[in-house]
């Protein structure tokens, strides 16, 4: 029973000791996830004419410390925001520190900045409050890149991530100058109007073409779609077109040689034709005048050779003169009323 009673014992110690060192590392974790500090902290609040973009646990930063965070955000006399922040003890806040809402990085993550205003003044009591003259809203970001689009499609991605990033770390004061980023926007204008003809002539054509396809869109889809189609069907007989490529190589061959053989023949035909077409043109009154009658004469001939394939001819009538040795002249006249003399 000894032995058992120790063994027991020792897995429970293990277990123990697993259990505290689990339970200190989720309690650090937490804490490092939460932001959450043992100092001892003052509560104040500030007035924002607009906090939209700040989230409660957000960073307070003095000089860019992190001296504290956001605890709470709620309306304020309908129209403003009422941020209730902490700062740690030891940091001084009177009635003349500046809040003001910075972006932390492009994605959108703020945090206020804590400044001394000027000639400082009296500090501020727990809970005090930082009025709204004393606060600055952050930038609006999509009015300030409307303005730098056009400037924007000419720049790669990383280029734009990192030309923005600076504007906002000079607008907000934390970077470089407002020289440096002139110089660099020049650089980059500079830059485009050496390509301004090319660019001009680019847009201008590309204007003319869309507005002809927009004018004809729905042909203009018609034929996307025939095409698609026309496409979809030469993937589907791949195939048989690729194994009749042999064979329409052999043709071109087989057809070159044989035109090679016969293009002086060819030649002389076409002189011929030539001659034919001349001779054609010039008698032109004549077979027209042919043409016209021969549904007249093809009649009569049917009828001649209607009996078999033979031609019958009947004497139907005729007339004439007969001059005796007198001199006397005797008319004679033959008219026979048959129904094959009638048309």
């Amino acid at each position: 029973m000894s032995f058992f009673d120790k063994k027991t014992t020792f897995d429970t110690v293990r277990l123990g000791i697993f259990i505290v060192v689990t339970t200190i590392a989720t309690a650090l974790l937490a804490v490092t996830i939460g932001n959450i500090t043992f100092n001892t902290t003052t509560k104040y609040k500030a007035v924002f004419t607009d906090a939209v973009g700040l989230n409660q646990g957000d960073d307070i930063r003095i000089a860019g410390v992190k001296v504290g965070q956001v605890d709470k955000i709620q309306l304020y006399q309908n129209t403003l925001a009422l941020v209730t922040f902490s700062v740690d003890s030891d940091q001084v806040v009177d009635t003349s520190t500046h809040a003001t809402l910075r972006y932390r990085n492009l994605v959108g993550n703020r945090y206020i900045a804590l400044t001394d205003g000027v000639g400082g003044g009296p500090r501020l009591k727990k809970n005090g409050m930082i009025p709204k003259e004393h606060t600055t809203p952050a930038l609006d970001l999509s009015v300030l890149f409307n303005g730098f689009k056009p400037l924007f499609t000419a720049l790669t991605p990383a280029d734009v991530n990192q030309f923005a990033f600076e504007v906002i770390k000079v607008l907000q004061g934390e970077g470089g100058t407002i020289e440096s980023l002139l110089a660099k926007t020049a650089s980059l204008t500079t830059t485009l109007a050496d390509a301004d003809q090319v660019i001009g002539d680019l847009i201008t054509n590309l204007t003319s073409t869309l507005q002809i396809v927009s004018q004809r869109q729905q042909n203009f889809s018609q034929l996307l779609v025939n095409l698609q189609q026309f496409i979809t069907g030469l993937s589907q007989d791949i195939t048989p077109i690729l194994g009749s490529l042999g064979s329409i190589n052999s043709l071109n061959t087989k057809t070159a040689g044989l035109l090679q053989q016969t293009r002086v023949p060819i030649k002389a035909d076409l002189d011929k034709l030539r001659t034919v077409a001349t001779t054609l043109d010039d008698t032109q009154s004549i077979w027209v005048k042919t043409l016209q009658f021969m549904p007249e004469k093809l009649n009569s001939m049917t009828r001649t050779a209607s009996y078999g394939s033979w031609f019958n001819f009947y004497l139907c009538n005729f007339d004439g003169n007969v001059t005796l040795p007198t001199g006397t002249r005797v008319p004679v006249a033959y008219d026979l009323n048959s129904a094959r003399c009638k048309k």
